[in-house]
């Protein structure tokens, strides 16, 4: 009974945070994921209150204005940040609240410094009482008490209310809502107002049951997506049922089952969405096409005889680089070739097939493991473990894809984060095999590659080669079909093509050229860790092709290579993130085309000007 009562209160922060991640992306159809973020500054405001509002008004009264301060927040990043990409692809709402989520986090450091806090007891309710003779919180049962009536006063707002019913409606058809004369700017403002103090609250009402630290919003980021997600994008019954779920069945799991903690929620999310595409409670989502609203998409053609001349002197440079550069150039060329094969990969799936993967580390993680697990266990030759990587990787891609496939825009990547996060938690629990968190060492290459000049050229050779090797099948006949298919399903199908059988051999080379870099990565490195595997390193890839540009073909390559060459340096500054989380956001708004793709319109703006100067 007490595991149970746990799990419920545990149940109440979450539902609140989670219900409103549900709110904005019912009516915005935005994936906030700066939720987290908001989380995590109610929790850090709520607790600058606490110590001036004392005693139980104050107490009660510094969660309430902490959610409506966190609101305002909110209303700040909608305004400034996503108002002005409402009909931009997902990939660059996604990415562009990830900015949004590094520019909180140094802002809190600024503000409450890198200590954690621990949080006050609530007043009144700080002993214990017994029921079926074990010990339960008092504050547990008043947080079982409160959800009720926090559903019950979203149920009444939204099915009793004016503006409950245009949050419906926009829910259902935005278009018709804006063709009825309602401002849809100021609604979802509202809305947006409503979700991130919601968060808010829920930062601030766990404080007596934790504290405030700088990774809580990381920490809470996967459960509180696992839980709208199982409950159905946009429905506040399901996010409660689905908390509920999740919440009782981790107290139980560390009672019952500790080495599933890790993953449990995560195993329940992948089994809900293979048995129900779309959650408990949730309807079909369909996702956002590539390419922003209004702009006709142009074709992407090879490149002309000015791409082909600079990728040629570019070649050139780098077969030359031994002979000029330093050893340190050379290794750090190699690791921008490993991160641009690797980007590359998810270039191809994203971009061309419009198959956006929240978990892409996995296929690379999983080539590096595949590799160092044959050389550990069968003392096999850096030959044939390097062999190993691109070939695991991609049997492990074609088993996920066979699930992931059946789903659509935010339904997919979901899936794949969550197949990611089960590899990700095998490793690192399967210490006996894997290594665990002590990961893999001396997994290095052949003796007659053991010169770093050696293994930069193999490096070379086969980061170009896959990267030449992705460019060629974009142009052949079965990438013109994955476009196709990324356009418009029902179309491509009437021709006759096999959309999820191309879709799904998309996905397996995509995570077979992934494990390439992963086998070039744990090679160059001597090792390979679990850290590897995880969401950070999935979304350093969506980041690396928004950069470069996610309609073009070497935005992957271009983004990652530029962040690459001045990461070591970002990374030496102490508010890196700010820096970094500015000029992502900076990018969305002013030049949403990337690198490569504003550097093509500023040439073909030239060129017209020349043009025009030359017949005047």
């Amino acid at each position: 009974m007490a595991q149970l009562l746990t799990g419920l209160a545990n149940a109440a922060a979450l539902f609140l945070v989670a219900s409103g991640l549900s709110l904005i992306f019912g009516v915005t159809r935005i994936v906030n994921f700066a939720h987290g973020s908001f989380y995590m500054l109610g929790a850090y405001i709520g607790l600058s209150l606490m110590d001036i509002l004392p005693g139980h008004v104050g107490f009660w009264a510094s969660i309430v204005l902490a959610g409506i301060a966190v609101g305002l927040v909110g209303v700040v990043v909608e305004i400034l940040v996503l108002r002005p990409i409402y009909r931009a692809p997902e990939l660059f709402q996604l990415v562009a609240t990830f900015g949004v989520i590094l520019v909180i986090q140094d802002l809190a450091l600024i503000v409450w410094g890198a200590e954690d806090r621990l949080g006050p007891r609530a007043p009144g309710l700080k002993s214990v009482v017994r029921i079926m003779g074990e010990p339960v919180p008092q504050y547990d049962l008043a947080l079982i008490a409160i959800t009720p009536f926090v559903l019950f006063g979203l149920w009444w707002l939204i099915n009793r209310t004016r503006v409950g019913i245009l949050m419906r409606a926009a829910t259902q058809d935005r278009e018709m809502v804006g063709a009825l004369g309602v401002n849809q700017a100021w609604l979802f403002t509202g809305v947006f107002f409503l979700g991130s103090a919601l968060a808010g609250l829920g930062g601030a009402i766990q404080l007596p049951k934790g504290g405030a630290d700088r990774l809580m919003d990381f920490n809470i980021l996967a459960a509180i997506f696992v839980v709208v997600v199982i409950g159905g994008m946009g429905s506040l019954p399901g996010a409660f049922l689905a908390a509920v779920l999740i919440s009782v069945l981790n107290v139980f799991g560390v009672l019952y089952l500790p080495q599933s903690t890790l993953v449990l929620m995560f195993v329940v999310m992948a089994v809900v969405l293979i048995v129900r595409p779309y959650g408990l409670l949730g309807r079909e989502e369909v996702a956002g096409e590539q390419g922003q609203a209004g702009e006709p998409e142009q074709p992407m053609r090879p490149a002309g005889l000015r791409g082909r001349l600079f990728v040629a002197a570019l070649l050139a440079a780098l077969l030359i680089l031994p002979v000029f550069g330093s050893n340190f150039s050379q290794v750090l060329v190699t690791d921008i070739l490993v991160v641009c094969l690797f980007a590359a990969s998810l270039q191809f799936m994203l971009s061309w097939g419009g198959l956006v993967s929240f978990g892409h580390a996995v296929f690379f993680g999983g080539g590096a493991y595949a590799a160092a697990l044959v050389v550990v266990y069968a003392d096999a030759p850096m030959e044939i473990a390097f062999g190993m990587a691109p070939l695991g990787a991609g049997l492990l891609a074609i088993v996920i894809g066979w699930f992931c496939i059946r789903l659509s825009g935010v339904y997919f990547a979901m899936l794949t984060l969550a197949f990611s996060q089960l590899v990700w938690s095998l490793v690192f629990k399967w210490g006996e095999v894997t290594g665990g968190d002590d990961g893999l060492v001396n997994i290095w290459p052949a003796a007659w590659l053991s010169e770093t000049t050696a293994y930069y050229y193999f490096t070379l050779l086969f980061g170009v080669g896959g990267i030449i090797f992705l460019r060629h099948i974009t142009h052949s006949p079965f990438g013109y079909a994955l476009r196709a298919s990324r356009d418009s399903a029902r179309q491509a199908a009437a021709t006759g093509i096999n959309v999820k059988a191309v879709q799904w051999a998309a996905f397996a080379v995509a995570g077979a050229l992934a494990g390439l870099a992963g086998g070039l990565f744990v090679f160059s490195k001597g090792s390979i860790f679990p850290n590897e595997l995880e969401i950070a390193k999935s979304f350093d890839a969506l980041i690396f092709v928004f950069l470069g540009g996610v309609k073009t073909l070497s935005g992957g390559v271009v983004g990652a290579a530029s962040l690459e060459a001045v990461k070591d340096w970002l990374t030496r500054l102490e508010y890196w993130r700010l820096i970094l989380g500015l000029l992502i956001i900076a990018v969305v708004i002013v030049a949403p085309d990337g690198i490569v793709g504003t550097l093509r319109k500023l040439g073909e703006r030239l060129s017209l000007t020349r043009d025009r100067q030359g017949v005047s």
